[in-house]
């Protein structure tokens, strides 16, 4: 929930500008205008947990219910004023499991840091899970170094706006087809 708070009172760029993004994409521009939400209450989860291995849908209550975690949990914006920049920012965090679905990572501190570093948000965001991950121990402070953070920032350069795709109408889509449109390189085959 901190985390949370920090970026919304510290997003006074990042989120005019992950809305100006959206405005100028096709896909994100409907996002904004019709304002879809990411809740148990309009996920068919019995559907998704229908789909084939591999598909975004499947692959997402997979990680939801290994991880034990539910949409419903994304606190909603309380420091943000103007309607569409609240918007914006809940969307950003009803979309963080798709992110983990899509990076491969975990919601330990290595995979926190790592989706952080790729969605290159700004540094308050990044310091705490980056400095928790280093806190634990040497060695996964050298897996961070090493292996993630690389990786994560190549992915975070390339990647197009993680807010631009209407999740909700790709479920059948693979996730390695979605990770190519988006420019996410294949995460590191190592254990975090």
């Amino acid at each position: 929930d901190m985390v949370a708070v920090l970026g919304e009172t510290t997003g006074c760029f990042a989120l005019p500008n992950l809305r100006d993004k959206m405005k100028h994409h096709p896909e994100g521009y409907r996002i904004l205008q019709e304002r879809p939400r990411i809740r148990l209450s309009t996920l068919d989860m019995a559907r998704l947990r229908g789909l084939p291995d591999g598909t975004l849908g499947r692959e997402y209550v997979r990680f939801l219910e290994d991880n034990k975690v539910s949409p419903d949990t994304r606190m909603p914006p309380k420091f943000v004023d103007d309607e569409e920049l609240a918007y914006v920012i809940q969307r950003y965090r009803e979309v963080h499991d798709l992110m983990h679905t899509l990076l491969g990572m975990p919601t330990n501190m290595l995979g926190l840091a790592a989706l952080a570093w790729a969605q290159e948000l700004s540094p308050p965001v990044l310091f705490v899970p980056t400095v928790t991950s280093c806190v634990v121990c040497s060695r996964k402070l050298r897996v961070l170094a090493t292996d993630l953070v690389p990786w994560a920032i190549r992915s975070g350069r390339n990647a197009s706006c993680i807010l631009n795709v209407y999740y909700e109408q790709r479920w059948e889509q693979p996730v390695e087809s979605l990770r190519e449109e988006i420019g996410i390189f294949p995460p590191p085959a190592i254990r975090v």
